[in-house]
Formats: structure tokens, sequence, C-alpha cells
């Protein structure tokens, strides 16, 4: 997975100055984005403080190595009945 080129205070912050009157435009020229990327991450992040940020971030990894434990119980599952099927 491709890592941000913002920190999580950074997102923040820049959100936080948009949220103050600051021009989208004007955001996303000073900070090198794209207004396409502001959008996305008001969507994902609007309203949210940093542990908040954080705490979604830990989750979301948590997700990722939950869905890789199932998907590894499936296959084993998978080797056994078709082991037991062909005796």
């Amino acid at each position: 997975m491709k890592t941000s080129l913002y920190s999580d205070s950074q997102i923040l912050s820049i959100l936080k100055q948009a949220g103050n009157g600051i021009a989208v435009a004007e955001l996303c020229l000073e900070h090198g984005m794209s207004s396409a990327t502001f959008y996305k991450w008001r969507a994902k992040y609007g309203g949210m403080n940093a542990s908040l940020m954080a705490r979604m971030k830990e989750l979301g990894e948590e997700n990722r190595r939950l869905k890789g434990m199932y998907a590894e119980a499936q296959m084993k599952a998978e080797v056994l009945r078709e082991a037991l099927g062909k005796k």
C-alpha cells in the first residue's frame, strides 16, 4: 500500500485551514496536492481529531490482519476437504 506524503497532523491542519475560510484551490496550490485529494480527505477525516484518526488507522490495520487470518483458515479448510474427498 502506498504511504501518504502527508502526516496525520498535516492533513488535519490543512482541513482546519479550509474550515477557517481559506479557499480550497489556494490550499491545494500551497501544499502541492490536487483538489480531489483534499475532498477525499475531507470525506474521510472531516470532523476528526488526531486521536480518532490514529484509532481509525489502528482498526484498519487490525482488520487487514484478521482478513489475512480468515483467508489462511479458509485455505486450510479447503485443502482438508479436498484430501478427505479423494479417499
